[in-house]
Parts: C-alpha cells; structure tokens; sequence
C-alpha cells in the first residue's frame, strides 16, 4: 500500500518539479495494488469533514472503478482502516492465466 501525495500547497518551482515528474491532479491519495474481490486494486480518496471531492477526484474515482479497481471516500483513518482490512478480507483474484 503507497500514500500519492497529492495534497498540500506548494509552491510554483515545486508544483512544476512534480507535475514534470509525473503528478496527476485528483489521483486518489491512498493506493493497495493487489488483486481481491474481482477488483484489481483499491484507491481511497481521504477527506475531511465537510469537504466533499473535487470534480477532478470523481471523475479519477469513476475512471479507476470502470478500469476494474475498488474505490471508496474515507472521512476517517478508522473509515480508511475499516474499508481496508474489508477489502482484504475478499478473496485473492488469480489473473487468468496463472496458476495459485
């Protein structure tokens, strides 16, 4: 599981570095990359109370959902945690093709 660290001011000469480096704006800030459920990972978006997502967060939620992964708002890290260990709890996905 890897924290994007997406969130936060930065300045001009930052912000620029990251973007050259490949920064998405609105990518999920919580990424678990395996396979559970018949989903192909989990992407969290962490918020706080009262903030909802951004525009730019749904559609990366609704493009990460249709390319085959779990995603989810978190308000709290219990939430998050809770969402996680659900998440793992689902049985492992084999590719097609692989053997256990």
């Amino acid at each position: 599981m890897y924290h994007i660290p997406n969130e936060g001011k930065r300045s001009a000469v930052t912000g620029a570095r990251l973007k050259a480096q490949g920064l998405k704006s609105g990518v999920p800030d919580v990424c678990l990359p395996t396979a559970h459920g018949g989903y192909i990972g989990l992407y969290i978006e962490m918020k706080v109370r009262p903030n909802k997502p951004t525009e730019n967060q749904k559609q990366w939620l609704r493009a990460l959902r249709g390319a085959g992964h779990f995603t989810a708002v978190a308000y709290t890290w219990e939430e998050a945690k809770d969402l996680i260990e659900e998440y793992l709890r689902l049985p492992l996905t084999i590719p097609k093709g692989e053997n256990k």
